[in-house]
């Protein structure tokens, strides 16, 4: 398993929608942060949609990456068909060895019978290109959905990009979704957390943490996936809160993936 830093883990240094990021992040520097901390691979997911460069943009790219060393798995959102055979293209273009993918987007939130009949659809494709379909588990729906999507397309091309924490939002604990999912995960997205009772002891907040100062067992967690021996990478993401300017926000978050990857490299 290979350690990589994912678009996710520097969010807030991109830019989210709604928020004003006086200096986003681009692809360029995401690169040259990636490198600067001695890693060697990286996820491009829908924060910066690599659908929206030209081909010669998308050449300069993966030129970067290949003068850098780095390795570009590729990552969508959206698991309808015009946006797959897009994204295919994309990740045959940089030889990514998985297309990541999120199955809703926007207005595009499919019953559980049409994504079995998609990624049906989808195994010739993905059998004859080399690609593995890494599906994410997300909050509309419940782990044992995510496994019978891959025990139903009867491929090895199909598996779980397995996140800790988005499953929390279909009222599913960690611990349940790791044993429903972890034979099938092909990619981890190791984003720590920590869940506290509010001031006033009426509910809960839920939020990030660097890697290892939070309720994710990481090291069992690797060990068990070392074990299963599917998953190919490790992708840092973060959740870090925010502060009181974007500034200070985003220098939390890139010292947060500095202190992370020190940590997962003593694992």
């Amino acid at each position: 398993m290979k350690i990589g830093i994912g678009t996710y883990a520097l969010a807030w240094s991109i830019g989210i929608p709604g928020y004003n990021t006086p200096d986003p992040m681009d692809i360029y520097r995401f690169l040259d942060f990636v490198h600067d901390q001695g890693i060697s691979l990286v996820q491009i997911a829908d924060n910066l949609p690599l659908h929206r460069f030209s081909q010669t943009e998308l050449r300069e790219i993966q030129k970067r990456a290949a003068d850098l060393k780095i390795e570009v798995e590729v990552g969508t959102k959206g698991l309808f068909p015009a946006n797959m055979g897009k994204y295919l293209d994309i990740a045959s273009f940089f030889g990514s060895p998985l297309l990541r993918v999120v199955i809703d987007a926007g207005d595009f939130t499919p019953a559980v019978s049409d994504v079995h009949e998609i990624i049906r659809e989808l195994v010739p494709e993905l059998e004859r290109r080399k690609i593995k379909l890494a599906i994410e588990n997300h909050d509309r729906l419940k782990a044992g959905d995510f496994r019978a999507m891959v025990e139903k397309s009867g491929s090895d091309m199909v598996g779980i990009c397995l996140d800790p924490v988005n499953s929390l939002g279909a009222d599913e604990g960690f611990e349940s979704v790791f044993e429903t999912l972890a034979p099938y995960t092909i990619n981890l997205h190791l984003k720590d957390y920590r869940i506290s009772r509010k001031s006033h002891m009426m509910g809960f907040d839920v939020f990030g943490t660097p890697a290892g100062r939070g309720m994710m067992p990481i090291d069992k967690t690797l060990e068990t996936l070392r074990k299963l021996g599917r998953t190919r990478s490790i992708i840092l993401e973060l959740w870090p809160t925010p502060e009181n300017s974007i500034q200070q926000t985003i220098e939390k978050e890139q010292q947060w993936v500095i202190e992370s990857l020190a940590y997962l490299k003593t694992l």
